[in-house]
């Protein structure tokens, strides 16, 4: 993690504001902290010092279970935070967060915030609407993976996980999330190669036709 200062500080203050998500000035107190892929931005099971607004890239978020387990759950993107539920509640199980992208971040320290936070309403009314959205966008994925076939949602997840061109998340991991056989997955994947979507190479796949992929994909959205 390294911490964004000078003029790129300035810059992304200026292309990507969020003055208007607060009632009170946020600006000079925000911190622009960059995480590379595969950093952890928050560690399980560890209260974050700060509440995040994700402004560039994308994470994951990772719960492990009491048979040890580790398991994907969901994913984060641009505009949407991390740590909200730790601000909003006294107890809560922290999941951890990893970024799957280079992750650019606003970090709001909460030791100095915490209360200021908690009793802008102007906030607190923002916040509520992501949360919805975002527990919306749960049951949507639970529905989906009793509605669409694998290569609509493989398509989705691929495009979710790929850095650039580049996917190379853990088979495991994938069925896990997805919810289908290790033989199934490779299957379908075999067959994204064979159609020129995917090229591999090594533990790794090059994306060669995203807009197939996003056609594919499409129809989580559509149906």
């Amino acid at each position: 993690m390294k911490k964004i200062n000078n003029q790129k500080r300035k810059h992304y203050v200026k292309e990507r504001p969020i003055d208007h998500l607060f009632s009170f000035d946020i600006e000079e107190s925000l911190e622009i902290l960059e995480y590379e892929r595969d950093e952890w931005i928050i560690k399980e099971g560890m209260r974050p010092d700060y509440l995040f607004y994700v402004i560039e890239g994308r994470a994951k978020i990772y719960v492990t279970y009491q048979n040890g387990k580790s398991s994907l759950i969901n994913f984060i993107n641009a505009d949407e935070y991390i740590g909200e539920m730790e601000l909003v509640n006294e107890i809560y199980y922290t999941k951890g967060i990893q970024a799957s992208t280079k992750t650019v971040c606003y970090a709001i320290p909460l030791q100095r915030f915490r209360d200021t936070l908690l009793e802008d309403t102007k906030f607190l009314r923002e916040l509520t609407k992501f949360l919805s959205i975002k527990a919306s966008r749960m049951a949507e994925k639970y529905s989906q993976s009793l509605s669409f076939p694998l290569e609509n949602r493989l398509a989705d997840f691929i495009l979710q996980t790929a850095d650039g061109q580049v996917y190379k998340e853990k088979h495991v991991t994938v069925c896990d999330f997805l919810g289908v056989s290790y033989r199934h997955l490779l299957h379908v994947l075999s067959q994204f190669c064979e159609k020129g979507y995917l090229q591999k190479e090594g533990h790794e796949y090059r994306i060669r036709e995203r807009g197939r992929l996003l056609e594919l994909a499409g129809v989580l959205k559509n149906g």
